[in-house]
């Protein structure tokens, strides 16, 4: 199966507690990877493929190799292929370290890299997946996935927020995603849905 999250933010202290741009509820930053890393393991087999789009972690120690060290052996225990769109808090540097452990099971890599996005194709649909939401007025048969705003929805049904933090999962109610559980395109083929009969209500 493939599935798709963005704004894991592992190892970010600043997302603690609720004063801040994007709130979450944990007291540790260990409590809160736990929970991510469980929820997804828990969704993702070995084999299947995730996209992530951007801002993996958000950790800084000296020499910057141990902060990249301690953010590979986190991706290490997830699940599945990884699939890396670089987001804004993600450097260079990191995406070299993991091309430099980089491994292969199944046939396929561990992590496979892209700096911008990926044009994809899945069922009847085709999904342009950034970091970043991008308006894409000029293709609007493209649905733009996306992540980066965290608790804010972009304003135009093309576009689907699936970071962890997304308002967005609402439209999957009475469902409740487990926090740091990747999507399934079932799960986003019901959000795209639930979008645009929120914007046809609207009207």
């Amino acid at each position: 199966m493939q599935f798709v999250t963005a704004d894991t933010h592992f190892l970010d202290e600043h997302l603690l507690g609720i004063d801040n741009f994007a709130p979450r509820p944990f007291l540790t930053v260990d409590q809160m990877d736990q929970t991510i890393i469980k929820n997804w393991n828990e969704r993702v087999s070995e084999n299947d493929t995730v996209y992530h789009l951007g801002d993996i972690a958000v950790y800084f120690a000296k020499p910057q190799a141990k902060a990249y060290e301690k953010i590979f052996q986190i991706l290490d225990s997830l699940n599945g292929h990884l699939f890396l769109i670089k987001g804004n808090h993600d450097s260079r540097g990191l995406f070299k370290y993991l091309a430099k452990n980089n491994y292969s099971f199944s046939g396929k890599p561990k992590f496979t890299f892209h700096d911008v996005g990926v044009l994809l194709k899945y069922d009847h649909r085709q999904y342009y997946l950034t970091h970043y939401p991008l308006m894409l007025g000029i293709a609007p048969q493209i649905i733009n996935l996306h992540g980066h705003i965290h608790h804010y929805a972009v304003p135009a049904k093309e576009n689907i927020n699936v970071g962890i933090d997304s308002p967005e999962f609402d439209y999957l109610l009475p469902e409740k995603v487990p926090f740091g559980a990747p999507l399934s395109f079932d799960q986003i083929e019901k959000m795209i849905n639930g979008k645009t009969d929120d914007f046809a209500k609207r009207r």
